[in-house]
């Protein structure tokens, strides 16, 4: 089954603890909604720095880019569908959808060395 990423852009920190719990928790009911479907449910980012071409690094993302999941789905459209439910949208952040390519040799989920 295809897998798609999410990955999230922007959204605006919680005013208080008490609005990041309440944010968690429905991003927690979000992620079992779905089911089997969740590969890797949360990944964040931190600490993000940017290489540019001559290998010059800042600190600093030119993206937005603030974490991403990674979820199963027999397409595309289905995998929108889980997105638009997604409680990130609810915070003014952007959710962008990508199918993952699967790429011969490397390493599999576990870690293990994929054969050519």
């Amino acid at each position: 089954m295809p897998q798609y990423i999410f990955v999230y852009l922007g959204g605006e920190y919680p005013t208080s603890p008490e609005e990041g719990q309440k944010h968690f928790e429905q991003y927690q009911q979000w992620l079992i909604s779905l089911g089997d479907a969740v590969v890797s449910p949360a990944i964040p980012f931190k600490d993000t720095h940017t290489v540019q071409p001559g290998g010059q690094a800042s600190p600093g993302t030119i993206s937005a880019m603030s974490g991403m999941s990674i979820i199963r789905a027999d397409s595309m459209e289905q995998a929108l569908e889980a997105a638009k439910s997604c409680p990130f949208l609810e915070i003014n952040g952007t959710l962008e959808v990508s199918e993952m390519i699967e790429m011969s040799g490397g390493s599999d989920q576990d870690g293990s060395q994929k054969a050519n």
